[in-house]
C-alpha cells in the first residue's frame, strides 16, 4: 500500500489537524501572531505604533514665554528757576561816576548785589544793584519776595552803566540804588537818600515822578492813570509796595503832591 494510505497515516492526519486547531485557538486568544496586525480588543502591536508613529507628526514644542517689556516713564528734566544772591565789596572804580570824594558815604560803605528777578519776557535774570552795606539783609529779602511772586522788572544795573544820569537810567526803565546825588526837591539842597544807598528805583517808565505836572521819565505818562493797573506798577497793596513795606521800607507814592511811585527808601525820604 502506498506510503501514509494505511490506518497510521489517517491517525497522524488526524493529530497533525487536531494540533493545528489547538494552536489556532491559542494564537487567537493571545492577539494573532507576534508582530503582525491587530488583535479583536483593539490593542496595537508594533507595526501598527510604528505605523502610527509616522502618521501623526510629534507635537512642537512651544516657544519660551517672552516675559512683558517694561517701559519707565519718561520723565523731562525741568529746571525751575531758584532766587539767587551774590555779595561783592564795591572799590572806588566801580562806582566812578555815581560816587565822588565828599559824598556821605565812601565805596567801603556799598555792596554790589547781583540778583535774580523775573523779566517781562517771561524768564528769569540776573541784574546788580549798588546798596548800603548796611541793608543788604532788608534788599535781599524783598527781591526774594519780588522773585517768588515773580513781579517783573524791566532791567536792573548800576546807574554808573549810564555815566551816574539818573533821567537816562530812568529812561532806560532801569531798576537801581546808589547814586551819590542830591534830592529832587525845591527846598534846600540836600543828600538824597540814594547817596547813602538806602533807596532803590524800581520799574521807572511803568512807576514814573511826578513833579509839578512834569512826568519823569516821560514815557511814563502812559502809567499816570494808576486805576488801570498793568504789570509792574506799584500800587497800595499790590506785591511792590508790598515787598518792601514787609521790611519797613516806604513808598514814594504815598505823597500827595509830588508822587514818586519809582521810589523806595529805608528812611521814608
Amino acid at each position: 500500500m502506498p506510503v501514509g494510505s494505511g490506518p497510521v497515516s489517517r491517525s497522524r492526519r488526524a493529530g497533525v489537524v487536531f494540533t493545528w486547531l489547538i494552536l489556532s485557538s491559542w494564537l487567537a486568544a493571545c492577539g494573532g501572531a507576534p508582530g503582525v496586525g491587530a488583535s479583536p480588543g483593539g490593542r496595537t502591536t508594533a507595526a501598527h505604533q510604528d505605523v502610527a508613529s509616522a502618521a501623526i507628526p510629534p507635537a512642537a514644542t512651544p516657544p519660551a514665554a517672552t516675559p512683558p517689556t517694561t517701559t519707565a516713564p519718561s520723565t523731562a528734566a525741568t529746571t525751575e528757576a531758584v532766587f539767587a544772591v551774590q555779595v561783592a565789596p564795591v572799590d572806588a572804580m566801580q562806582v566812578a561816576s555815581t560816587w565822588r570824594p565828599g559824598c556821605p558815604v565812601g565805596p567801603g560803605d556799598l555792596r554790589m548785589l547781583h540778583l535774580s528777578y523775573w523779566g517781562f519776557d517771561g524768564t528769569a535774570h540776573t541784574g546788580t544793584l549798588v546798596v548800603g552795606a548796611t541793608v543788604v539783609g532788608a534788599v535781599t529779602t524783598i527781591f526774594r519776595t519780588l522773585f517768588d511772586d515773580r513781579f517783573p522788572i524791566a532791567k536792573m544795573q548800576p546807574e554808573d552803566a549810564y555815566g551816574g544820569s539818573d533821567p537816562a537810567s530812568m529812561a532806560d526803565d532801569n531798576t537801581s540804588g546808589f547814586n551819590c546825588r542830591l534830592a529832587v526837591t525845591t527846598g534846600s539842597p540836600q543828600w538824597s537818600v540814594h547817596a547813602y544807598g538806602e533807596a532803590i528805583d524800581v520799574n521807572p517808565v511803568e512807576n514814573p515822578y511826578i513833579e509839578g505836572g512834569e512826568v519823569q521819565p516821560p514815557s511814563g505818562a502812559a502809567f499816570t492813570d494808576r486805576s488801570v493797573v498793568r504789570p509792574g506798577m506799584a500800587v497800595p497793596g499790590g506785591p511792590l509796595v508790598a515787598a518792601f513795606a514787609a521790611v519797613g521800607w516806604q513808598w514814594g507814592g504815598r505823597w500827595a503832591g509830588s508822587p514818586d511811585y519809582q521810589h523806595f527808601s529805608a528812611t521814608g525820604g
